[in-house]
């Protein structure tokens, strides 16, 4: 891969997944496209920027040949929580972004990454060790679109040849930019609310169990999928990652350590909590390991110490 666009670059992955792409394929060889004015202004700072809708097809499919694109990373999505509001427009864009993606890969021989979720699993997939081939029934209209994108991308693989590989993301904690819409925000929200009041209200249950990632882990296993061994493949899409699981009181636990006046309480969000009833506690992450050597580095108290100094500093704490 050496000429990568990034669509839905202006979110919470893409905003540092740009600059990491960066540093592994060069500074020009990477596009950041978002729909939004304010992002692509903000990408132009750090990156090569275009605004690009990226349910227009034409537009969509111009800007990969005008720039000689081989590898189209679609970040393009409405979250878990955000999509249970419009699941008529989640689908158009989750669906839509990924069809084009899809489609131009195959006319133009590109790659294609697109992030999956945990979102895809439901109520009815073993909550504990949950396999990598399991039963995927989703009860969100995100989690239907990440199972619909999954079989599609290793359709277009099997099909047409296209070089489909994606993740099953789980709950992303960042300080680089906030997150929009997830059921698993609120593992990012309670660091800045701590740093600047002093207390946070949590919308999750204190007992709810979720798989989470640190950015730093999630750049690494994008990169180290992409550029894996295509024979030692035995999955596409999408592969389970993970790196720790923990529920809200124990990582209000481990903030209380370092910082003994902050305050917590709940005030649960009905949706949130059944969407977070509905995933694993944690997955079984073993045939990433095996098939092209995933290790993430980051566990709970160092992501913590580096939360909590990274966002102080952005806050002037």
């Amino acid at each position: 891969m050496k000429r990568i666009l990034v669509i839905g670059a202006g979110g919470q992955i893409g905003t540092e997944l740009v600059p990491h792409l960066q540093k592994v394929y060069g500074h020009d060889n990477v596009i950041g496209a978002d729909l939004k004015d304010e992002a692509v202004a903000k990408i132009g700072s750090y990156a090569r920027a275009i605004k690009l809708d990226a349910l227009d097809f034409n537009a969509f499919g111009q800007a990969v040949k005008d720039n000689n694109i081989d590898a189209i990373f679609n970040l393009v999505a409405l979250l878990s929580a955000t999509g249970e509001k419009n699941p008529e427009l989640a689908w158009k864009i989750n669906m839509g972004a990924l069809v084009n993606s899809l489609t131009l890969a195959k006319e133009f021989k590109a790659a294609v990454f697109t992030p999956s979720s945990i979102g895809a699993f439901g109520v009815s997939t073993p909550h504990d060790k949950t396999p990598q081939d399991t039963v995927m029934r989703p009860d969100t209209i995100y989690g239907v679109c990440k199972v619909t994108g999954e079989l599609l991308s290793d359709y277009y693989y099997h099909r047409f040849g296209v070089d489909a590989r994606s993740v099953r993301f789980p709950g992303i904690i960042s300080n680089g930019c906030l997150p929009g819409g997830g059921t698993t925000d609120y593992a990012v929200e309670v660091f800045y609310e701590i740093l600047k009041t002093g207390h946070y209200t949590c919308p999750i249950p204190e007992d709810s169990y979720m798989d989470m990632l640190y950015m730093p882990d999630a750049l690494n296993a994008v990169v180290q999928l992409m550029e894996a061994d295509p024979s030692k493949l035995k999955h596409r899409n999408s592969f389970n990652i993970t790196c720790m699981s923990f529920c809200p009181r124990e990582l209000f636990a481990k903030i209380k350590e370092r910082i003994p006046s902050a305050t917590f309480d709940y005030n649960v969000d009905p949706v949130k909590a059944a969407i977070a009833d509905s995933w694993p506690n944690m997955m079984d992450d073993s045939c990433a390991r095996e098939e092209w050597g995933w290790n993430p580095q980051w566990h709970i108290d160092a992501m913590v110490d580096d939360m909590l100094k990274a966002i102080g500093a952005k806050l002037g704490k």
